[in-house]
């Protein structure tokens, strides 16, 4: 089993689709360190909200390095402590779209994809079968991305 680290905002944007199970699907557990889930929590209002203490395959994890968070202040706690988690666990790879938080992951010798990277792996072991219909529903729900972006993916993945 691969450990994988998540961020926040990967999560918030599966639970806008209600798909939160793709990450299940395609790693079995997935490890957030408790400034994510405290990100999390801290939008209970949010109608696609979800305790995710309570899900079974997500592991809320503390950092034991408290003193690494020094070196990313340009980033939020959640990206921060992600970071400091994938590195303190040997992480086989770690979700996250902020562009600053993928730099600093990837300096950190750290596997990095996002949001789209995870919907495009669904895809391709057939965990969902279109991915327009979820780009255009995450733009619906205040995640942006790019129009130019999305006619990428789009040609990539055989769906334009």
């Amino acid at each position: 089993m691969l450990n994988v680290v998540s961020n926040t905002t990967p999560i918030i944007s599966l639970l806008k689709l209600s798909r939160l199970d793709i990450l299940k699907e395609l790693y079995s557990e997935i490890l957030i360190p408790f400034a994510v889930f405290q990100e999390i929590e801290a939008g209970k209002n949010k109608g696609y909200y979800q305790d995710l203490s309570k899900i079974e395959w997500i592991k809320i994890t503390k950092i034991h390095d408290k003193r690494a968070l020094k070196y990313f202040l340009d980033l939020d706690a959640g990206e921060a402590e992600a970071i400091v988690l994938a590195t303190e666990i040997g992480a086989d790879l770690i979700i996250i779209d902020e562009k600053l938080g993928r730099f600093h992951a990837k300096h950190a010798d750290l596997k990095v994809t996002g949001t789209i990277g995870v919907l495009i792996k669904a895809k391709n072991k057939g965990i969902i079968k279109d991915l327009k219909p979820l780009l255009y529903e995450l733009t619906k729900k205040d995640v942006w991305i790019s129009d130019k972006l999305i006619d990428d993916i789009l040609k990539q993945a055989g769906e334009q």
